[in-house]
């Protein structure tokens, strides 16, 4: 069943949104459980290994796999890595900047997230590049905050572009939106109709309605939006070489309020912070 087209949304069922927020809340468990783990000396391949028997144990399908030529449950990028990076072998070292990007099906239904954080903790990073982990989490918040039953689907970009551009200016610098790579709608497969851009676009875009579920995915670079893909055919990496962030969430709209899919407490703290309305689903 097609739950996007190009052109509109298509909502779903609260049964539905049920099986949705079963396979987010494996995921967002899974994130806490690799977050807690990052540590100096691993590599990226034991951090993969990790959350593929999490997953499998908690009767899901990593859903990566699914995606038809990749062999893995995470895509870990590090440093300008931007998105797309492959577990191996690679040792991380304390103060990288390291984006995991996760996804899971169980039954019909998937869910999608990605973090950024610094290894061994804040104090062992870069301001610059802790401002911008920051800062790409906030305005991934805002581009939640932004979707509403309704309205236009175009309004989430312009709110994540509006909340980096205020967070670059407060910083004194300005950030790179990647606009090669976008947010996507998400249901039976992983990734679906509609694109999502996390920067402002003309025209009306698809209407949100009620049971829409979306990734909005910002992923921000301290230098030059422009990247490459390596031999690898997967690693995007900043042309510059300049360090990159990426925070995804999978979300749900109704008319009563938004669930983020993937956020263990559904959102609810994050979007009370902003006066968002948050809508509890109950997992399947």
């Amino acid at each position: 069943m097609g739950l996007f087209t190009r052109d509109r949304c298509e909502g779903k069922t609260p049964e539905q949104l049920a099986g949705m927020r079963t396979a987010g809340l494996l995921v967002a468990r899974t994130l806490e459980l690799l977050t807690a783990s990052v540590r100096p000396g691993m590599t990226t391949l034991e951090l993969d290994t990790l959350a593929e028997t999490h997953i499998r144990d908690h009767g899901g399908i990593p859903n990566f796999q699914l995606v038809p030529g990749y062999e893995h449950t995470l895509c870990t990028s590090v440093n300008e890595e931007i998105v797309h990076g492959i577990p191996g072998q690679r040792v991380l070292r304390e103060g990288d900047l390291l984006s995991v990007d996760c996804g899971a099906q169980v039954g019909l239904w998937n869910g999608d997230a990605a973090v950024s954080l610094v290894v061994g903790g804040p104090e062992a990073g870069r301001p610059r590049d802790v401002a911008l982990v920051e800062d790409t989490e906030a305005s991934l918040w805002a581009g939640i905050a932004a979707l509403r039953v309704g309205e236009s689907l175009y309004a989430v970009g312009a709110a994540v572009e509006d909340s980096l551009t205020a967070s670059g200016r407060r910083r004194g610098w300005e950030y790179g939106i990647v606009e090669d790579y976008v947010g996507h709608g998400i249901g039976t497969s992983m990734h679906m109709d509609p694109q999502v851009p996390n920067y402002r676009v003309s025209g009306k875009g698809p209407r949100v309605v009620e049971g829409t579920t979306i990734c909005i995915e910002p992923m921000v670079v301290l230098g030059d939006q422009d990247n490459d893909v390596l031999d690898d055919e997967w690693t995007v990496v900043t042309r510059d070489r300049s360090h990159a962030a990426h925070w995804e969430h999978s979300v749900a709209a109704t008319a009563q309020g938004l669930t983020v899919l993937t956020a263990l407490d559904g959102g609810a703290a994050g979007l009370a912070s902003l006066g968002v309305a948050h809508h509890p689903i109950d997992p399947a």
